[in-house]
């Protein structure tokens, strides 16, 4: 079995503490923002130092994915020169010979795995390794080598693999966030959600944002830093806008600590698009432009994410939706609610409370997608049931007082859908389902109840909100509408307009979620702390709050 030489990497290892050090430092690219050498020269000049054995062609970083009680997927993706405008990375055109290594510690003195695969550049370069036949429930470092082209070995990452189907496993410590606006704010959260060293990191969409620079300005009036090239509407222009993302230090920190589970929401092609309709803009898009529109998003989707082969997109399609378990604590249903929905109702307008929201053949999942759901919910043995999906599910009244107003690109806008999940929760016995979302860049707890309205009416289930990474920039605890929000929405526990992720803690008596906030995201560095914090004991539907 061939090995890497050695990293600087002190006998028996730092483990977690080693990996959330080499995401800061082993990517070549400075914390502060500013661009090493290999990833400012020309893309001719990378080519070059790429093949004379100079460049560094991690500077994406790694990341791991998909966890089974047997196997991980490892990716990483080969860009010298991470901004090239044509979306190579500064990488030639021809496959590249990759090799890599997982280890039972992050020295790499105990191989367990290793083998060789390549970098195509059709798929821009990147590696996805699906590695099986491993032990349950165990904790694994990964690296990669180029294999003939000066052997340059990338930063180290953690991973693990689930606990075995019929086993309970230890407590479970799941992280999950969205919408991470790049030039909203420094990506700090990421590194807090990091050093919360979680067993697994769910995001629940809007991983990268479309616009051209300064088009979405933060709430704040200016923006942190600028977004490089035009819109996204190429692939050039979403590989380009997938590295610089992918660059950010504390981005890499979060990859690198744990296995990721992914799903998307709009900004990863396209603000609020519904299947194949694109947002209205001037001009209106063709049906054929924007086809390949989202041909080129989901290819460069599935390019930078720890997906499996399965999920390889063909044209415009791609698989999304999938069911992972974590033994018999948790089942992680993953939703996609972009792909297959209707368009939105009443020519998107927020807030609003139109008719065509209730009709009862409104989609936001399609048929066979809800079908698939409500089957895995009835068959699953798993004590909690997370749904994984993207925009917010509770019913929401956004308008103070009698009047009512709904944002018709959530949940709201496709109620019949709604009611039908609400209805099967109960009449199922479906007896601890847990709704993760994102979307509306706020932090809301709701309890989840068949009839919104009525104060009587049991929970069924509970939602957990996730405000975003950094979209709407710095925010703060209170807002304009919160405590109208809270008084014409008796579901709902907690509001609030910081940035932040959320950390809940699963057992098979309980789930602990933290809201987790940070005071800034103008300036890198803030600190993390607990907003609330809430309680859902097993076999009892409800928020209690800790």
């Amino acid at each position: 079995m061939t090995t890497f030489p050695l990293v600087s990497t002190p006998a028996g290892g730092l483990g977690r503490r080693s990996v959330l050090a080499g995401a800061a430092a082993g990517t070549g690219l400075l914390v502060a923002g500013q661009h090493s050498a290999s990833a400012t020269q020309s893309p001719d000049r990378a080519t070059k130092s790429f093949a004379s054995r100079l460049g560094n062609p991690f500077t994406l970083g790694v990341a791991s994915g998909e966890p089974t009680p047997d196997g991980i997927v490892l990716w990483t993706r080969l860009a010298p020169y991470p901004y090239a405008e044509d979306g190579r990375g500064g990488m030639p055109d021809r496959d590249v010979p990759v090799e890599w290594e997982l280890a039972e510690d992050d020295a790499f003195r105990r191989i367990v795995r290793s083998g060789r695969t390549v970098a195509p550049s059709q798929l821009g370069h990147s590696v996805h390794v699906e590695v099986d036949r491993l032990p349950s429930g165990r904790e694994f470092f990964y690296r990669f080598r180029l294999a003939g082209l000066g052997g340059e070995v990338s930063p180290v990452g953690m991973t693990r693999t689930a606990p075995a189907l019929r086993s309970w496993g230890t407590p479970l410590t799941m992280a999950f966030a969205s919408c991470a606006q790049y030039e909203h704010g420094w990506f700090t959260a990421y590194r807090r959600l990091a050093e919360e060293q979680p067993d697994v990191v769910l995001f629940l969409g809007d991983y990268i944002y479309e616009y051209q620079a300064d088009t979405y300005v933060s709430p704040s009036g200016s923006n942190v830093r600028d977004h490089m090239g035009p819109e996204t509407v190429s692939l050039a222009n979403y590989r380009q806008r997938h590295a610089q993302y992918k660059a950010d230090p504390d981005l890499q920190a979060a990859h690198a600590v744990a296995p990721w589970i992914v799903t998307w929401d709009d900004h990863e092609v396209e603000n609020n698009y519904a299947a194949l309709v694109a947002e209205e803009q001037v001009p209106v898009p063709t049906l054929e432009e924007f086809t390949a529109r989202r041909a080129a998003a989901y290819q460069a989707y599935y390019e930078n994410m720890p997906l499996r082969a399965d999920a390889r997109p063909r044209g415009a399609d791609m698989q999304l939706y999938r069911r992972l378990s974590w033994g018999r604590l948790a089942n992680f249903h993953v939703l996609d609610t972009r792909q297959f929905r209707d368009d939105q109702p009443g020519g998107d307008t927020f807030p609003s409370a139109g008719p065509e929201r209730d009709e009862p053949q409104r989609t936001i999942m399609g048929e066979e997608q809800e079908a698939w759901l409500l089957d895995g919910l009835e068959r699953s043995g798993a004590t909690w049931d997370v749904i994984a999906q993207q925009v917010m599910f509770h019913e929401h009244d956004y308008v103070p007082g009698v009047d009512r107003g709904f944002n018709p690109d959530s949940w709201d806008g496709y109620t019949a859908n709604r009611q039908r999940l609400l209805d099967e929760f109960a009449e199922r016995g479906v007896e601890n389902p847990v709704v993760l979302s994102g979307d509306v860049h706020k932090h809301y707890a709701a309890d989840l109840s068949r009839v919104a309205t009525d104060p009587g009416s049991a929970p069924v289930g509970v939602e957990l909100v996730a405000t975003s990474i950094t979209s709407g920039g710095d925010g703060g605890d209170d807002y304009a509408t919160r405590d109208s929000e809270l008084a014409d929405n008796p579901d709902l526990k907690l509001a609030n307009n910081q940035r932040g992720y959320v950390v809940a803690r699963l057992d098979r008596h309980e789930m602990r979620a933290e809201f987790r906030v940070l005071d800034r995201v103008s300036q890198p560095g803030a600190a993390a702390g607990t907003r609330a914090t809430f309680v859902v004991e097993a076999g009892r539907p409800g928020l209690q709050e800790a």
